[in-house]
């Protein structure tokens, strides 16, 4: 799958828009994709970002939160699958300056919304997807 251009949806973004979204899509959505929302919300609010991480972090926001998507929605199943591949994307991109708060509070909150099985196979998902293994 190609990714849109997804700077192109920067001006959907609004913090309240991405609660909003959030809040709505969260169980629908999956735990993989709050927590990679969520990693970039905090982030987005961090001192230590910079405009360029700022500029593609608004973007993948805005893509998500934007009801014009490659893949609506309101597909069932894969419809928010478009929406995972920006946020990972962009994670990817970012994930070497997410400070250790931001992944904490990022993960306390999905604690919140998701059991404990769900957060666990989240925290699976970023070692596998993220860390790099020495071996």
């Amino acid at each position: 799958m190609e990714l849109p251009d997804f700077m192109s949806y920067s001006d959907k973004f609004s913090p309240k828009g991405f609660v909003d979204k959030i809040s709505k899509v969260a169980k629908r959505a999956g735990a993989k994709l709050v927590y990679s929302a969520l990693v970039l919300y905090y982030m987005l609010q961090s001192k230590n970002v910079t405009v360029k991480e700022k500029a593609i972090i608004i973007g993948a926001l805005g893509y998500l939160i934007s009801p014009l998507d490659v893949l609506p929605d309101a597909i069932p199943i894969v419809g928010l699958s478009d929406d995972l591949s920006v946020l990972v994307y962009v994670i990817s991109k970012v994930w070497g300056d997410v400070p250790e708060d931001v992944k904490t509070k990022a993960q306390e909150k999905l604690a919140d919304w998701f059991d404990e099985d769900e957060v666990a196979e989240v925290q699976d998902f970023i070692n596998g997807k993220f860390t790099a293994d020495p071996s």
